[in-house]
């Protein structure tokens, strides 16, 4: 039995005739948004150099391009839209998990290192 795939992206906002319609449209705006996070890392402006939440605002403009490059190469080119809700839920809150406990355990690490070095000694021994 053949499986329709669906035609459109940004919730439904664009949408397309074909099947290849649809891999140039999500093409184009993956390479959009790819210039511009190479144009962004090269002109570095001064505007986006400002902390928020403890990071400098582009560092979080990169997270957040990377994130949306990162669902759209998901869902349509590895056609993860297609698939049951519950294949859906279980890929990504595993993901977003694994993604929380690696964070959690490399700030838990880095801020060891870090007063470590600060310090000059071991506060603490695993």
């Amino acid at each position: 039995m053949a499986h329709e795939h669906k035609l459109e992206i940004f919730k439904g906002l664009v949408k397309f005739k074909t099947n290849t319609q649809k891999i140039w449209g999500v093409l184009i705006l993956l390479t959009f948004i790819t210039v511009v996070e190479v144009i962004l890392g090269i002109v570095k402006p001064e505007s986006l150099s400002g902390s928020v939440f403890g990071m400098k605002a582009l560092n979080w403009i990169f997270i957040i391009l990377t994130i949306v490059k990162a669902y759209y190469i998901t869902w349509d080119f590895m056609h993860m839209r297609d698939e049951t809700k519950s294949l859906q839920r279980m890929v990504v809150w595993t993901a977003i998990f694994l993604i929380a406990y690696l964070v959690f355990i490399l700030l838990q690490e880095g801020g060891y290192v870090f007063r470590v070095y600060d310090n000059g000694y071991i506060k603490r021994d695993f």
